[in-house]
C-alpha cells in the first residue's frame, strides 16, 4: 500500500505543478521549490513500485513513467494560448534582416525564453538553432528595442475620463512603446507622498498592457521634510518631478530653487533624478496683441507671448547654479538633474550645454512636438497645439534638430498631456483658456520618423533617443536595448508604410479629436509590439488580459 500512498501524493504534486505554471501571469515557468519536490517524490515512487513483487506491478508501475511524460516536458516551448499573449509560445525567435541592437544593426534572430532575450544570432547561425524552437519571421520589417516614454500624463486614478491605464496603455501598446513613467499629477491626488503613491500603484495593477513606473512629485510641503522625501522614494518611486512655475494642478503646487536646492542631497543619496518643468515666470515687455480693443485669444502668437523663451531661459539659468553641486566631489554628488520638453534651442539649450561641459549631471529631452510643428503654420483657433512651453518659429525647430542630431538633446518624450474634449475649448478657439497639453502618446513613434527622415535619422539614433537613454535616466537596467538577459521589450515596424491619422485610422487614445497629430499622414506602421517576451499587440489587436506590471524601484 505504501506504494499507492507516494502515487496519490505524486499526482497532488504534479497537478499544482501544473497550476503554477499555467497561472503564472509572466510565465516564467514553475519555481524551483515545485520542481525539485515533483523530483523527489517520483523518485520515491519509482523506488516503492520497483521494491513490489513483480506480479504486482503491472499498471501502476508504467504511471510515473505517463505522469512524468505528461508533467514535466519542457513547458517553455509551447504554452496553451494565454490572455496575457497573442502568440502561445514562451520560447521562440523573432527573425528579421533589419535587427537593431547596441552592436549595430543586423540580419538575424532574436530568442526569446520565460521573457527575456537569451541569444542573439546573425542569419547565417540561426536557423540551425530554432528548427525545434518556433519562429516568428518579421522579414524586412525593423526589429528594435520597445520605447520608452519618461514623460506621459495617465490621469488615473482620479481624473481617468482624461485619458487612464487601460486606453494610454493600449495606445503605448499599439504605438510601440513598451514602457511609460507616469507623472505625478493630473492624477487626484498627485502622487507627492507615499500614501498616493499606494493608490497610483494600486489603480495600475491588473489595469496595464505596457510596463508602467512613476515618477513622484516634489512640492514644498515634502522638499522641506527630508523624512517625508525619504518615505517617497523609500516606497519606489523612479525619481521626483517639479515644477517652477504653477502646473495648474491645486496639490501639485510650484517650486523654487531653493526647493530644489533642499531636495538634491537627499535625491543624491537615493542615486535618483529630478525632472524639472523649467519656467519661470518673468515681466511680459509690452501688450498682448489687441484686435479691436480686444485680446486677440485666437492666434497662437498671442499666446506665444505669454511664454516667451526668456521664461525657460531663466529657469535655466537657476538651474545650472544648483547643478554645480551634482559634479564629482560636489555637495550633491549622485543627484542629476532633467529637464523636460525643452522648446528653446537657442539660450536655454546653449546654457545646458556649458553646464554638461562643466561636468554637471544635467540632461535635457525635446518632444516630437516641437519637431515636427512650427508656431506660423498653427491655425488660429486649433487649441489641440497648445502646450507649455509653447511650440516655437520654424528656426527654433530647425534648431532643435541640430542639436539632437549632435547630441546637445539627450533623448526624447511624448509629454502626452490629454483632457477631456471640452477643456480644450475647441469651438471657442481660446488659446488663453484652453487646457495646455498635446495628446500623442500613439503617434510618437511615426511621428519622430516621419519628420526626422529628411534629416537623415537611423534606427540606432531611435533607439537611443527612445530607448537607450530614457532606461538610463529611468534606472531601467533590464530594458533599453535588444541584448541578451534584457526582457523581451520589442517593437517591430515598417518605416516605409505611410497612412492617414483620419476616423477610419484605429486610434486608442481615450479622446482622439483633441490630438494634434490627427489629419497628418505619417511613415512607420507599427506591426508588433512584446512587452516581456508577451504579443501584447498585433496588427490592430490587443491581448484580452492586460498582464504588464507596475514599475516600483527596489
Amino acid at each position: 500500500m505504501c506504494a499507492w500512498y507516494w502515487l496519490v501524493i505524486f499526482i497532488h504534486v504534479t497537478k499544482y505543478y501544473n497550476q503554477e505554471l499555467r497561472n503564472s501571469k509572466q510565465k516564467f515557468g514553475v519555481s524551483i521549490k515545485w520542481r525539485a519536490l515533483y523530483i523527489l517524490v517520483w523518485r520515491r515512487v519509482d523506488r516503492e513500485v520497483r521494491n513490489m513483487e513483480s506480479g504486482k506491478r503491472g499498471f501502476l508501475a508504467l504511471l510515473p513513467l505517463l505522469l512524468s511524460f505528461l508533467f514535466y516536458f519542457d513547458f517553455s516551448k509551447k504554452l496553451p494560448s494565454s490572455d496575457c499573449s497573442l502568440l502561445p509560445h514562451n520560447h521562440y525567435w523573432i527573425a528579421s534582416k533589419r535587427i537593431v541592437t547596441p552592436n549595430g544593426t543586423i540580419s538575424g534572430a532574436v530568442e526569446i525564453k520565460q521573457g527575456r532575450i537569451i541569444s542573439i544570432v546573425a542569419e547565417e547561425n540561426w536557423h540551425a538553432n530554432s528548427r525545434s524552437t518556433a519562429v516568428v519571421n518579421y522579414g524586412e520589417a525593423v526589429v528594435m528595442p520597445g520605447f520608452i516614454d519618461v514623460h506621459a500624463h495617465l490621469d488615473d486614478p482620479g481624473r481617468a475620463e482624461w485619458e487612464g491605464f487601460p486606453s494610454g496603455t493600449k495606445a503605448a501598446a499599439a504605438g510601440g512603446v513598451t514602457t511609460l513613467v507616469d507623472m505625478p499629477l493630473n492624477s487626484a491626488p498627485s502622487t507627492v507622498s507615499e500614501e498616493t503613491l499606494k493608490l497610483k500603484v494600486d489603480a495600475a495593477e491588473g489595469r496595464v498592457y505596457v510596463d508602467v513606473g512613476f515618477w513622484g512629485g516634489l512640492v514644498p510641503e515634502n522638499a522641506e521634510n527630508a523624512s517625508s522625501l525619504e518615505r517617497l522614494l523609500n516606497a519606489g518611486v523612479l525619481g521626483l518631478k517639479s515644477f517652477m512655475v504653477p502646473s495648474g494642478i491645486n496639490d501639485f503646487p510650484m517650486t523654487t530653487s531653493s526647493h530644489i536646492k533642499e531636495a538634491l542631497p537627499t535625491l543624491a543619496r537615493y542615486k535618483r533624478p529630478l525632472l524639472v518643468h523649467a519656467e519661470v515666470e518673468v515681466d511680459l515687455d509690452g501688450k498682448l496683441e489687441m484686435e479691436d480693443g480686444v485680446d486677440n485669444a485666437k492666434s497662437y502668437s498671442t499666446y506665444l507671448k505669454t511664454r516667451p523663451a526668456s521664461m525657460e531661459e531663466a529657469a535655466i539659468n537657476q538651474l545650472i547654479t544648483l547643478s554645480k553641486d551634482t559634479r564629482a566631489g560636489g555637495s550633491a554628488e549622485g543627484a542629476h538633474l532633467h529637464i523636460v520638453h525643452l522648446s528653446d534651442a537657442r539660450t536655454s539649450l546653449n546654457l545646458i550645454k556649458e553646464a554638461k561641459q562643466r561636468g554637471d549631471s544635467i540632461t535635457v529631452e525635446t518632444c516630437p512636438h516641437y519637431l515636427a510643428f512650427a508656431a506660423e503654420d498653427i491655425p488660429d483657433g486649433d487649441t489641440r497645439f497648445k502646450c507649455a512651453p509653447p511650440i516655437r518659429d520654424a528656426a527654433n525647430k530647425e534648431k532643435l534638430w541640430d542639436a539632437l542630431l549632435d547630441g546637445d538633446i539627450d533623448m526624447l518624450s511624448s509629454d502626452h498631456s490629454p483632457a477631456v474634449p471640452e477643456l480644450k475649448l475647441l469651438n471657442e478657439g481660446d488659446f488663453l483658456k484652453a487646457w495646455g497639453g498635446v495628446s500623442s502618446l500613439q503617434f510618437v513613434l511615426p511621428a519622430t520618423w516621419t519628420y526626422g527622415r529628411k534629416y537623415g535619422i537611423t534606427f540606432e539614433q531611435l533607439a537611443s533617443w527612445w530607448s537607450e537613454k530614457p532606461a538610463k535616466l529611468a534606472g531601467l537596467t533590464t530594458k533599453g536595448a535588444i541584448a541578451v538577459g534584457n526582457q523581451a521589450d520589442i517593437v517591430v515596424w515598417e518605416p516605409d508604410v505611410e497612412f492617414n491619422l483620419d476616423n477610419d485610422y484605429p486610434v486608442h487614445i481615450k479622446h482622439p479629436s483633441i490630438s494634434a497629430y490627427m489629419g497628418s499622414r505619417l511613415a512607420g506602421k507599427v506591426l508588433s509590439t512584446f512587452v516581456r517576451g508577451n504579443l501584447v499587440y498585433k496588427e490592430g489587436n490587443h491581448a484580452s488580459q492586460a498582464c504588464a506590471l507596475p514599475i516600483l524601484h527596489r
